[in-house]
């Protein structure tokens, strides 16, 4: 899967067995995520393009460097939303384009019901974010809505993901590079990661059994 990119770092592996363990509390579970998603958008914004610029330092003129791009990032609503204080840590005037699906428990599907995106969408370049990559259909949805849209520039940013939603979404999205921290065994009967680390939603929100 040529548009996959695995982020290998002893930082992320650390801190991803920690937010894998049943037994980490959901404050702790938050920062994890956070932190997380702050150390995996280096790599996924490695190749945004700079524009030249001259700034004035207390001694002289330097040559430097600015982005030359403008970033929306795209939550999939709600697990998220645990992801996003990270990005305005890295990329504080990026803007949020909301992307709301819920998942059908007997199809496995996703069902699209929210959207809400900045109004110059098309100039952006679109990040989305979500903690779990697992059959792949919102994944697929959320690009289908953004291309739909007429957004070009699109990659997607997961924790943890399953082989078989990244082979089905390659197949359709080939264009569009995935970065995810960990690819893992696969997909049980119902439809969830395996090892995995359960609902992420719930366990950022403390929802567990709601």
């Amino acid at each position: 899967m040529k548009n996959v990119h695995v982020i290998k770092h002893p930082l992320i592996a650390h801190k991803l067995s920690i937010l894998r363990d049943e037994k980490t509390e959901p404050f702790h579970f938050r920062l994890l995520v956070d932190e997380i998603s702050y150390l995996m958008l280096f790599e996924a914004t490695r190749d945004l393009p700079l524009r030249d610029v001259k700034v004035q330092t207390p001694v002289a003129v330097a040559n430097t460097h600015k982005l030359d791009v403008k970033i929306m990032i795209c939550p999939i609503l709600r697990a998220a939303l645990g992801m996003l204080d990270s990005v305005f840590k890295l990329i504080p005037d990026a803007s949020v384009g909301f992307l709301g699906f819920q998942r059908n428990e007997k199809t496995l599907e996703a069902e699209f019901y929210y959207a809400k995106l900045p109004a110059d969408h098309t100039e952006r370049t679109a990040i989305i974010i979500d903690p779990m990559f697992a059959t792949g259909g919102t994944a697929i949805d959320a690009v289908n809505f953004l291309k739909g849209k007429g957004v070009k520039d699109i990659r997607f940013l997961a924790l943890v993901s399953a082989p078989e939603g990244l082979k089905r979404f390659g197949e359709i999205h080939p264009d569009v590079p995935v970065f995810t921290a960990c690819v893992d065994e696969g997909l049980n009967e119902n439809g969830y990661i395996v090892p995995g680390l359960g609902d992420a939603g719930d366990r950022v929100f403390n929802t567990l059994g709601a």
